[in-house]
């Protein structure tokens, strides 16, 4: 049985670029692999987001939601804290940590505005320091609209899709077909992706892509560009 109608709805919602976080904002390096040469057209750009999405989202931050979806349905604040000290001290950029804390914020203050103002887990992301982490707050969203584990996971990805392909029509540049081309195989990859961030223990999960790390370092310093990591 799926989940209700309520819930699916609230989960495009969280996971629309249309939520005002400011994901639309962030390339994650891809602006600088255009510049620099790496990606330069609609197969570059999908082999490239294909690997950042198995390399990079499902060792890292899939894993983190999955962990931090379970935490806050326990109401275990310490290990969401744990979950999130973890995040912020494995941002391997500036521009990687100012987006995840961004956007953090910038969740966190969305969900105040909501049903769940008074939920005493929204305190308690609220005083995560230094601040509450894009997945640990979109975990707790997930957890609020009585998601599943899956359906979180799956979500998170598809905004991270949905976002990452509207940065490649504008870099590479992709137009509308080939943007929804890529989208195809993302949207086939993201199930099983999402499969092994769930599986995936504390002892396994990674933060280390040094190829994007050096261009999100490269693009803080980017003589001209359009997004701000």
């Amino acid at each position: 049985m799926g989940a209700p109608a309520a819930t699916l709805l609230q989960l495009m919602w969280i996971a629309s670029p249309a939520l005002p976080v400011g994901g639309f904002s962030y390339s994650e390096g891809l602006e600088a692999a255009v510049e620099t040469g790496l990606v330069g057209n609609e197969e570059q750009a999908g082999d490239w987001l294909l690997d950042q999405l198995h390399l990079g989202l499902a060792r890292c931050d899939l894993a983190l939601v999955a962990q931090a979806h379970a935490a806050w349905q326990a109401g275990d604040g310490a290990r969401a804290a744990a979950l999130n000290d973890w995040a912020a001290r494995t941002r391997e950029t500036a521009e990687l940590r100012q987006q995840a804390l961004q956007t953090g914020r910038s969740l966190l203050d969305w969900l105040r505005n909501g049903e769940h103002a008074h939920d005493a887990r929204l305190v308690a992301l609220a005083g995560l320091p230094p601040a509450p982490l894009w997945p640990l707050a979109f975990a707790l969203a997930t957890v609020l609209a009585g998601a599943s584990p899956r359906d979180a996971l799956l979500a998170f990805a598809w905004s991270w899709a949905e976002n990452m392909a509207q940065a490649a029509m504008k870099t590479v540049p992709l137009g509308q077909a080939a943007a929804q081309r890529l989208l195809a195989r993302l949207a086939a990859a993201i199930p099983d992706a999402a499969a092994a961030a769930a599986a995936l223990p504390d002892d396994e999960r990674q933060a280390f892509t040094p190829g994007l790390a050096i261009l999100s370092a490269r693009h803080e310093t980017q003589y001209s560009r359009l997004f701000r990591s």
